[in-house]
């Protein structure tokens, strides 16, 4: 990673899910929320639908003022998360047991921490 990152606190994936899922709730169809990864050094990658964003006819990409809404709720939801600038797309078959599954979406992912406050 980069070493200007600052010291995550370890929370279990248990803790961290129902916040995550909260950022992530879809309508009644379910959760846009695919699969929350955790890495050693207390961050996490939550890979998500990209049907989350609504995108005009003709584009692909979520847009940048997407992106930064989405970091902003996010921090809303608790002060303590630091969002890293690294964003984009995932390898669904990665996430995915089924790979002949023909998907309406793509997967994208962002990852976050809480910082260690001493």
């Amino acid at each position: 990673m980069n070493d200007e990152l600052p010291e995550f606190e370890k929370r279990k994936q248990h803790v961290v899910m129902p916040y995550i899922t909260q950022i992530f709730r879809g309508d009644a169809s379910g959760s846009f929320l695919l699969k929350l990864i955790t890495h050693e050094d207390g961050h996490f990658r939550a890979v998500f639908k990209s049907t989350y964003f609504e995108l005009q006819p003709d584009t692909t990409d979520p847009t940048k003022s997407q992106w930064t809404t989405l970091k902003k709720k996010m921090k809303r939801h608790d002060k303590q998360v630091f969002i890293f600038k690294q964003h984009g797309e995932f390898n669904c078959d990665d996430i995915s047991t089924n790979v002949s599954q023909k998907r309406e979406y793509r997967c994208l992912y962002v990852d976050f921490g809480f910082m260690l406050y001493r």
